[in-house]
């Protein structure tokens, strides 16, 4: 036995982190596709979580089978709205394109996996749809119902950051990042409105528009608005929202 091994032991095990990929129809290909962003898997990596692809599936056999071999689910973003009959609403005008098939599976997946109280991250799109299975509302479009909102959806390169927000000490993503002002990039048109039950309001921007919510009664259920896996290398300590999650994955299933 050398040295680095009876010092360190072993690397930490990689928990499985399951991730929804986004969907694009049949066009120009003859078929429809399964689009993931390289940004989303090389985060877990680097947080040492092993990531996963789940392919849609409406079978709930199938979800829980999903469920049963990971250990963390990740719900990424995408340029889509969930269906305002998800949380009561009539369509207002400012809605984007909606991609039910998307939603209802990771609706399922998210529900299943709450209901373990295994670790979700939800990102964008994701913290959205948290904040609706948690019983909460969305703004349909922030530029048409947030009166004095900013730009929320930059022009300039990803990596780099649009706006500021207030991280509250004593959360979740406090843990994960730090408390105080933290610089976010910003790809959105909508953002909560209503917050779930026992849904917490984590991280605000200037102008008043919800960054993030995680549960009070999960061990971890997190949403952030922006993409922390694209500001990776320009602002490192985004990483660490990944690696909090990773660890609480790999506290769930030993």
């Amino acid at each position: 036995m050398n040295n680095h091994s009876r010092h360190h032991g072993p690397a930490p095990r990689r928990p499985n982190i399951g991730i929804t990929p986004d969907w694009s129809p049949a066009g120009e290909q003859p078929f429809a596709r399964y689009e993931l962003k390289v940004p989303y898997a090389d985060a877990v990596l680097r947080a040492g979580g092993l990531p996963f692809v789940l392919p849609y599936s409406d079978e709930p056999a199938c979800v829980e089978s999903y469920l049963d071999r990971i250990s963390g689910v990740l719900v990424t973003g995408g340029a889509f709205d969930i269906p305002p009959s998800a949380y009561g609403e009539d369509a207002r005008e400012g809605l984007g394109a909606l991609k039910e098939g998307r939603t209802a599976f990771e609706a399922a997946l998210m529900r299943g996996a709450l209901k373990r109280n295994m670790p979700v991250l939800g990102i964008c799109g994701g913290m959205q749809l948290l904040n609706v299975i948690l019983g909460g509302t969305l703004y349909q479009d922030i530029g048409r119902e947030v009166e004095g909102a900013r730009e929320h959806e930059q022009k300039h390169d990803r990596t780099h950051p649009q706006h500021p927000v207030d991280v509250k000490s004593g959360t979740l993503l406090a843990e994960a990042v730090g408390y105080g002002q933290l610089m976010v990039n910003s790809t959105h048109h909508q953002s909560v409105r209503g917050v779930g039950k026992d849904v917490t309001i984590t991280a605000v921007a200037p102008d008043g528009v919800v960054e993030a919510i995680e549960s009070s009664v999960h061990t971890f259920a997190v949403g952030v608005q922006w993409h922390p896996e694209y500001m990776s290398t320009t602002i490192p300590v985004h990483v660490g929202l990944y690696k909090a999650f990773v660890q609480k994955a790999r506290e769930h299933r030993r």
